[in-house]
């Protein structure tokens, strides 16, 4: 609900999401923006806890299960022996679990991440990954690293120039001729081994003897 949409519908289950109350809408979807502020005077706790806002009558507290609620996605998110560091001493994926675990304390049904990956190091874009893909709810996250899309995605759309290209499933979707055709490059799809893992290369359509960006 940042822009309204100037044509169609948003619809989440049976309802547009214009229609239902701000409220009802932070009950039922969840976002973790790509840039997030560092002088939060919170604690991590602090913090998560205010995914519980949607759901509080102004700021009481709704008791022992909402303890309960942040107690659990703190521990799933490896964030207990953070409670009480505040947010602005935490790491960049310290501050990353932080946020989503606040998103999660909102008991949404859809999660929304935008580049969730962005100015991690590739161990902590790995566990964000890896941590997301894990949860029982539908996720909408924009991805800029295909390898990544390809390894974590049940579903793809790809979009060039504001117009989908081709949305379904990833071994559909992301296919070479729709790499190539999307961002004006030259795609080839490899097979790793021993694992057998199939990972993308990208070389420029001007450069016919340029090295593969991987």
């Amino acid at each position: 609900r940042h822009h309204r949409p100037l044509t169609g519908t948003i619809m989440v289950g049976p309802d547009d999401l214009w229609k239902l109350s701000a409220r009802t809408a932070a009950r039922r979807i969840a976002a973790v923006l790509q840039e997030q502020p560092t002088d939060f005077a919170l604690s991590a706790r602090q913090i998560v806890e205010l995914g519980r806002t949607p759901h509080r009558s102004g700021f009481v507290s709704t008791g022992a299960r909402e303890g309960q609620i942040i107690d659990q996605v703190m521990d799933r998110l490896g964030l207990l022996d953070f409670s009480n560091r505040m947010f602005g001493t935490l790491s960049g994926g310290e501050r990353q679990r932080v946020m989503v675990a606040r998103a999660l304390a909102q008991e949404p049904r859809i999660l929304v991440l935008d580049e969730p990956t962005n100015h991690l190091d590739i161990r902590h874009q790995l566990e964000i990954l890896h941590m997301i893909r894990d949860l029982d709810l539908t996720i909408i996250t924009s991805l800029h690293d295909l390898n990544f899309a390809a390894s974590y995605s049940d579903d793809v759309l790809v979009l060039a120039g504001g117009r989908t290209l081709g949305h379904g499933p990833v071994e559909k979707v992301l296919s070479e001729t729709m790499i190539s055709r999307a961002f004006d490059i030259r795609a080839r799809r490899q097979t790793l081994q021993p694992s057998g893992q199939s990972h993308l290369t990208f070389h420029l359509v001007s450069g016919e003897n340029s090295e593969p960006a991987e």
